[in-house]
C-alpha cells in the first residue's frame, strides 16, 4: 500500500487550472472564502511563508517544523512539538492535510477559519515566540522577493499597506490545496472496485460502521468522506487529570479569560486549561473536555494521536474506543463523556480488522 499523499506541485497545478479537472476522488469541492479566491501566484507565495523559518524569534522555527509534508503534515512521534529553544506545549500538532473543510481550527476550535488560525502560532511563546507580528511585516517589506510576489498577489502599491492579514491569506490559500483523497477505500467505497481494499480492510470497514459505531462521528457519505464531524467530544482522554477540581479550574480560566489573559498562550502554557477543551472558547459545561474529531484521512501517517498525542498506536486507539473511552478497562470515566463513548466488545479480529480499514485512508502520491 502507497503510504504517500498527492504533491504539493500537483496541487497547485489542479488549482490554476481548476475548471478542467475535479477534487481528489472522495473529497467535496474546497470552500473558498470569498473574500479569499485561490490563484496560483499566492498560493506560492503562501508555500514560501509556510517554510520560512525567519518568522520565528529564533529563525529557525517555520510552520512546517511542526507540519512537515514528510509526516503526513502533522509532527510524529512527538506527543507535542517543539517550538523555539525546544520548547514544548500541551496539544499534539493536527494534521494540516485536509484542514481546509474543517468548520474551525485547533483542537478547541477557537479560530473559525485558517487565516485567523494561521496568525497564532507566530506569537505564541512556546511555539514562535514573537513578540507581536511586526517584525513579519519588515521582513516581508524589506525583502525584494516577497515585496514583489506580495504586490502581484494583492495590488498593493506601497509596502506600507501590506498588513498581517496578506500574510495569513496567503498561507491560508497555500493550506487550502493540501488536500488528500483518492485512497484505497475511496476507489473501493465510490467506484465500486472490490479488489481496492484486502478482505480484512472490508470487514472492518463494516465494524467502522456498525459494531465499532466509528461513522457516528468520523462521517461517511454517498458522495464524499471527509472522515469527521467538525464536532467536539469528551472521551476521557487524560481527563483524570483535572478532573478532582474542574469547576473551580473552568471558572478560574473564565475570570483569566474576562481578565484578558491570551486565550492561544494559555493553552499552550497551562497543562490543567488545556484540558478544558473547547470550554474555553464557549464557556459552556457541556463543553468541558470536549475536542475536535479530526479527520481520518492519512491517520496511518500521524502517530501519535489525540489532542494530547498520548495514544501511540492506531492499535492503541482501537482498545481505547473498545474499553470505552479508557486506556485500560476498568479505569474511571468522567460526568462529563460524550454519552456515545461505551464499551464496544469488539474480538481481537475485529480489532485488527479495523486497523487495516483504517490504513486503507492514506492517500497515493499523485
Amino acid at each position: 500500500m502507497m503510504k504517500k499523499i498527492f504533491s504539493i506541485t500537483a496541487i497547485v497545478l489542479f488549482f490554476s487550472i481548476q475548471t478542467a479537472f475535479a477534487e481528489p476522488l472522495g473529497l467535496p469541492p474546497v470552500p473558498i472564502p470569498a473574500d479569499n479566491p485561490q490563484s496560483k501566484a499566492k498560493i506560492a507565495l503562501g508555500e514560501k511563508l509556510f517554510n520560512d523559518p525567519r518568522f520565528s524569534s529564533t529563525g529557525d522555527v517555520s510552520c512546517a517544523t511542526c507540519h512537515d509534508a514528510a509526516k503526513g503534515f502533522a509532527d510524529g512521534p512527538l506527543k507535542t512539538s517543539e517550538g523555539i529553544k525546544g520548547l514544548t506545549g500541551t496539544r499534539n500538532a493536527p494534521t494540516v492535510l485536509n484542514a481546509a473543510y474543517m468548520k474551525s481550527q485547533f483542537w478547541d476550535g477557537r479560530e473559525p477559519d485558517l487565516e485567523g488560525q494561521s496568525k497564532g502560532p507566530f506569537i505564541n511563546p512556546v511555539e514562535m515566540g514573537l513578540e507581536n507580528h511586526e517584525p513579519i511585516l519588515t521582513l516581508v517589506r524589506a525583502d525584494r522577493t516577497y515585496w514583489k510576489m506580495f504586490r502581484k498577489v494583492f495590488g498593493l502599491k506601497k509596502k506600507e499597506a501590506l498588513t498581517m492579514d496578506h500574510v495569513a491569506k496567503a498561507i491560508a490559500s497555500f493550506e487550502r490545496t493540501i488536500i488528500s483523497g483518492d485512497s484505497p477505500f475511496d476507489h473501493y467505497y465510490f467506484t465500486n472496485d472490490k479488489a481496492a481494499m484486502t478482505p480484512a480492510a472490508v470487514r472492518g470497514f463494516n465494524v467502522f460502521l456498525e459494531q465499532g459505531r466509528c461513522v457516528s462521528c468520523h462521517t461517511v457519505s454517498q458522495t464524499h468522506a471527509l472522515f469527521t464531524d467538525s464536532r467536539f467530544h469528551n472521551l476521557n482522554v487524560n481527563f483524570n487529570s483535572i478532573s478532582g477540581g474542574v469547576k473551580a479550574l473552568a471558572r478560574r480560566q473564565q475570570q483569566d479569560k474576562a481578565d484578558g489573559v491570551d486565550l492561544d498562550v494559555s493553552i499552550l502554557t497551562d497543562k490543567a486549561v488545556a484540558e478544558l477543551g473547547r470550554f474555553v472558547v464557549t464557556g459552556q459545561w457541556r463543553d468541558i473536555g470536549a475536542f475536535k474529531t479530526p479527520t481520518l484521512r492519512n491517520v496511518d501517517l500521524t502517530a501519535p494521536y489525540m489532542h494530547d498525542g498520548s495514544i501511540k498506536t492506531l492499535e492503541d486507539v482501537v482498545d481505547f474506543y473498545n474499553n470505552g473511552g479508557v486506556v485500560k478497562a476498568g479505569d474511571p470515566v468522567n460526568s462529563f463523556q460524550s454519552g456515545g463513548i461505551r464499551p464496544l466488545g469488539l474480538s481481537d479480529t475485529q480489532k485488527a480488522d479495523l486497523v487495516a480499514f483504517l490504513k486503507m485512508l492514506t492517500s497515493p502520491l499523485n
